[in-house]
């Protein structure tokens, strides 16, 4: 099995980082295969950025020259997901809905730390638009920057735990999801520190992805995600220089 793991920026260094986190859950036999878009902002962190990453992810998996089984797009409260949908026919499972789907299994109410306070807004629509906004006690933000999270220092784990501590004691949040492709590995010292299940995005989505290219199933075809008509598309992509 072969899962693509796409980053929705272009730092290839959270590229290589949401890579290794993927491999460490991923079966034996499941090759993880990272992406990054070839243009795009090096941070997403708002709807102008979010918008591009749909249209630069959407275009890496289509440039991506071998056979692959399922897609994990690695943004969290990111566009494009359902883009995607209409062009593969293989699973597409998005780090958010994976995230907060798998928080539900193991608490009444889950709470999702992310970055910057502007993401909180996108993050509450994308969990709206999927359904999964019921059970959401909160979204936080931790005041980190996406490039803050390659720090990967103690500050990063405090400024992220010091927001989930607070989900549970003043929200009512029972799980914490964490809410960037960019705390891929962070699970396990925010776990310390509250004493809750912590989910990070990018694991809980690769084992869902493969979990459903083992159950044979795939996106339905019949009216939402159907694939798009056959039409001429003016300029584009964009000449190249």
């Amino acid at each position: 099995m072969r899962i693509l793991v796409v980053n929705v920026n272009t730092t290839q260094s959270i590229t290589d980082s949401i890579g290794e986190q993927a491999a460490r859950v991923a079966s034996a036999e499941t090759e993880i295969v990272p992406l990054t878009p070839s243009f795009g902002a090096e941070s997403v962190e708002g709807n102008y950025e979010s918008y591009l990453a749909a249209i630069a992810v959407m275009e890496a998996v289509r440039a991506h020259p071998e056979p692959f089984d399922a897609v994990v797009q690695a943004g969290y409260g990111e566009h494009g997901r359902e883009g995607l949908q209409e062009l593969l026919d293989v699973p597409v499972v998005d780090i958010t809905e994976a995230a907060a789907s798998t928080a539900q299994f193991l608490g009444r109410r889950y709470s999702v730390v992310t970055t910057l306070d502007r993401t909180v807004p996108l993050i509450e629509e994308r969990l709206q638009i999927a359904g999964l906004s019921a059970r959401c006690a909160s979204v936080r933000a931790s005041g980190l920057s996406v490039l803050d999270l390659e720090r990967d220092d103690e500050t990063t784990v405090d400024a992220i735990a010091e927001q989930a501590l607070r989900a549970v004691r003043e929200d009512g949040a029972e799980v914490i999801c964490l809410g960037c492709g960019g705390m891929a590995g962070l699970a396990e010292a925010v776990v310390e520190r509250t004493r809750v299940p912590v989910v990070d995005g990018v694991t809980a989505a690769v084992t869902i992805a493969e979990s459903l290219v083992r159950l044979g199933l795939s996106t339905s075809k019949v009216r939402t995600y159907a694939p798009p008509r056959p039409k001429r598309i003016v300029n584009w992509p964009p000449p190249a220089g």
